[in-house]
């Protein structure tokens, strides 16, 4: 749509998540989702780069006999061959399907954020797979090889069907329901819920002072996917709000079958990768885990939880449980700071 010469000033209460005027430049006052911008200016507080972390003490237990089991090799490249794929989809969905939709100034202002902060996670992987000299083959086809892997990466990419066509447009009933629900599978599920084994794993090794700079790195991506999961999650109670209509019965119960689908997909995932356990962790610990975070996500856009189950791994509090987000946030994992001059 071309830009309309002489039209009036943005109307607030015109502005939409979705569906609303005035989506063709970033005009971000008279601001409405303050939400947004809150979440774009925490992500350049904490912006990072791997090449920050020292992979030398990591280095030399990758090549040693004895610093690593043959469980925790296997365990440490599985997680690394789920997280490479799954922050690309990530990335794919937020680029091709989210920013051609919503016209919320502020919400695209983060999604650009959030594009690039994904773009960093896969330099990480990256950085963390040549330090180490692995097959890079084997971590980034890995989605490929590993059933439980695929399982999951698949689930997520079905719901992409029809939002990634050129000819859909929000604007009806039944697509604005598409849209919600994509935003929910990305948010709670893939965000909320899929990253969560992996996670545990990976500060299973930061505990143990083992492989600490790819643990570093990836308790920063943490940090980062927990932004973005509040900020989807923040999205779809501003749509609830704006488009009420949309958050039937029907559909309530549609996205709690979803998540519970999502919990089976992603414990299934941590018993087969981890059969025998690791640090502590064993198959009942994992699905208790997952079952927990999954009704801390289900809570947070009003929908009933379903397990009611404590922490069984209270220490992944201090660094994911999103009740103490505000914290986690204002404390850096490593000191950073910004250059004060650039030379050209």
């Amino acid at each position: 749509m071309p830009i309309q010469k002489g039209a009036k000033p943005v109307d607030i209460n015109k502005r939409r998540v979705i569906n609303g005027e005035d989506a063709d430049v970033i005009q971000l006052y008279p601001m409405r989702h303050t939400f947004a911008w809150e979440a774009y200016n925490v992500g350049n507080a904490n912006h990072w780069l791997p090449t920050e972390m020292s992979m030398q003490k990591d280095i030399e237990q990758w090549k040693s006999k004895d610093a690593l089991s043959e469980d925790e090799r296997t365990a440490f490249k599985t997680v690394l061959g789920f997280f490479t794929t799954a922050d690309s989809i990530a990335a794919n969905n937020i680029v091709l399907a989210f920013y051609r939709h919503i016209t919320s100034p502020e919400c695209r202002m983060y999604l650009l954020r959030q594009a690039y902060e994904e773009a960093i996670h896969t330099h990480a992987y990256q950085y963390i797979v040549e330090s180490l000299a692995l097959d890079e083959s084997e971590i980034f086809n890995m989605y490929r090889e590993v059933d439980a892997i695929y399982n999951k990466d698949a689930f997520i990419l079905s719901f992409n069907e029809g939002i990634f066509d050129r000819g859909f447009q929000t604007g009806t009933f039944s697509s604005d329901q598409k849209f919600l629900e994509n935003i929910a599978v990305f948010s709670l599920i893939l965000e909320g819920i899929f990253f969560y084994s992996s996670f545990a794993v990976m500060f299973g090794f930061q505990r143990q002072n083992k492989m600490p700079g790819s643990a570093e790195q990836i308790q920063y991506i943490m940090r980062d996917e927990s932004q973005h999961l509040n900020f989807g999650i923040n999205m779809m109670n501003a749509i609830k709000e704006e488009q009420p209509e949309l958050w039937t019965a029907d559909f309530q119960a549609h996205l709690v079958d979803l998540v519970r689908k999502a919990v089976v997909l992603e414990y299934t995932f941590a018993q087969e990768v981890f059969p025998r356990g690791i640090f502590g962790m064993n198959a009942a610990g994992f699905k208790q885990y997952i079952e927990h975070i999954a009704d801390r996500r289900l809570e947070r856009v009003g929908l009933p939880v379903q397990y009611g189950v404590e922490n069984p791994f209270p220490w992944m509090s201090e660094a994911a449980d999103l009740s103490k987000e505000k914290n986690f946030f204002e404390t850096r994992v490593t000191e950073y700071q910004i250059g004060g001059a650039l030379e050209w």
